[in-house]
């Protein structure tokens, strides 16, 4: 036990990290298409990582999504994800040059890309009376609460809302700011929902160290 409490493992996180990609992830054009096209295009290298990706491929076969929204496109990486797990993925991204590199990305897949900022276009799919089976959310940190409140609102009874970077949006200038209202306050508050948070390390080529960050993942409840 002393060995897994072990502060020094997490310098280790690298190892295990590249152990993983080299013995679990198998080749796979239209995401490594989907990369080359979007760092031709000039899009940041922020999209999800490809063992995360593979993450929520697992996810959405598990619970069996033939619906996902996503918020935050970028390039598509994670819808191509979703769409080859089985479902049919409405992204919003509110970059036009990020939607046009990702509809060349996701082409030919059963994927909608719609241009605007989240907080416009998830109002408006709700009022069109859409639901849907898992909601992702990956965009600005800034919105965390209000996009999640729309996720929920938008998925089914028994589906999911995923909220990517919610450690990393509760640091600020390296301190955390427990003790104040977060999301994390905000979510536990919240009856709609039943919530988990998944502490994650990364390891990220723009970051020289493996970084601590986490996932919410919550369960919309009958209503």
């Amino acid at each position: 036990m002393e060995a897994i409490f072990n502060y020094e493992n997490f310098r280790l996180a690298p190892r295990f990290d590249a152990q993983a990609q080299s013995s679990m992830l198998r080749p796979n054009p239209k995401l490594e298409h989907a990369l080359a096209n979007s760092s031709a295009n000039g899009l940041p290298p922020i999209n999800v990582l490809p063992i995360a990706g593979q993450h929520l491929s697992i996810l959405t076969q598990l619970i069996g999504a033939k619906s996902v929204l996503e918020v935050g496109t970028l390039g598509g990486y994670s819808s191509i994800c979703f769409a080859e797990a089985g479902a049919k993925v409405t992204s919003i991204e509110i970059d036009p040059k990020h939607r046009e590199t990702a509809l060349q990305n996701v082409a030919g897949l059963d994927v909608e890309v719609l241009l605007g900022a989240a907080l416009d276009v998830m109002p408006k799919l709700a009022e069109e009376g859409r639901r849907f089976d898992m909601v992702f959310i990956d965009a600005d940190m800034t919105d965390h609460w209000e996009q999640f409140d729309w996720a929920v609102k938008l998925t089914r009874a028994g589906g999911c809302v995923f909220l990517d970077d919610v450690v990393a949006a509760m640091i600020k200038d390296g301190h955390p700011q427990e003790g104040k209202e977060s999301i994390l306050t905000q979510v536990g508050r919240d009856e709609r929902v039943k919530a988990t948070l998944v502490p994650t390390v990364a390891c990220h080529p723009m970051a020289p160290n493996p970084v601590f960050n986490g996932y919410v993942l919550a369960i919309v409840k009958d209503r």
